[in-house]
């Protein structure tokens, strides 16, 4: 089942003699709980791509459909409904917010959204985790590959549609880096979470089911 499609997705930045085009007719299709590794050279798109997936940037020209719907169809309030509940975003730099505690920042998203915390739901991602006595740290008690795993239960408590990794290991040393990317694929088979990924490493990308690799705007290859 097909969860993300996009159809000749394009970014231009600026004019004339400024003129970039960050993304040229990217078209592509995610089916429902793959794990996607994107990989390509320092501003051969990776970014600009995921940050249209997922309604933070919006496109120069073509579409993007996720669960079915366009969603640059969708009012500013739509769409910001749609990043919280839809989209988990995992970044190179934590974004923790550091007077909160673990529990705290990885509920965040559900207490922005005025719902209600799944006490079986927080405790089952807790123990995927490894975070179960961590709970009550804060994120300057925590190392970074705890702060790492923090910002994915943040992204995975909504239970969202795809979670967008950008770079999740580049803060980190090789141990935790591995361990990061173990934690993803875990979540990718036992959640059937549906996952993209941004790396510039191409080992760590190899755990994904399908690597596709960008240069200059446009895909240029498909490895499977």
């Amino acid at each position: 089942m097909e969860i993300l499609r996009t159809e000749n997705l394009t970014k231009i930045y600026g004019k004339g003699t400024n003129k970039v085009v960050a993304l040229d007719n990217v078209s592509l299709s995610v089916e429902k709980g793959e794990f996607i590794a994107i990989v390509g050279a320092s501003g051969s798109g990776k970014s600009t791509l995921l940050h249209l997936l997922g309604g933070v940037d919006k496109p120069t020209s073509g579409t993007v459909y996720v669960d079915g719907k366009d969603i640059y169809k969708l009012n500013e309030d739509a769409l910001a409904i749609f990043r919280r509940r839809e989209v988990g975003l995992i970044y190179q730099f934590y974004n923790l917010i550091p007077i909160l505690n673990v529990v705290e920042n990885i509920t965040l998203p559900l207490a922005l959204d005025n719902r209600e915390v799944d006490k079986e739901t927080l405790n089952n991602l807790l123990k995927l985790l490894g975070l179960e006595n961590r709970k009550n740290h804060l994120p300057n008690e925590l190392s970074g590959g705890q702060q790492q795993r923090t910002s994915i239960g943040r992204a995975l408590i909504t239970n969202p549609a795809i979670i967008l990794a950008d770079e999740p290991t580049g803060n980190l040393d090789t141990k935790s880096s591995e361990e990061i990317v173990e934690l993803l694929k875990k979540t990718n088979k036992e959640y059937k979470q549906t996952i993209i990924m941004i790396t510039h490493n191409l080992e760590i990308a190899k755990v994904a089911d399908r690597i596709i690799k960008l240069e200059d705007g446009k895909i240029v290859k498909e490895v499977e």
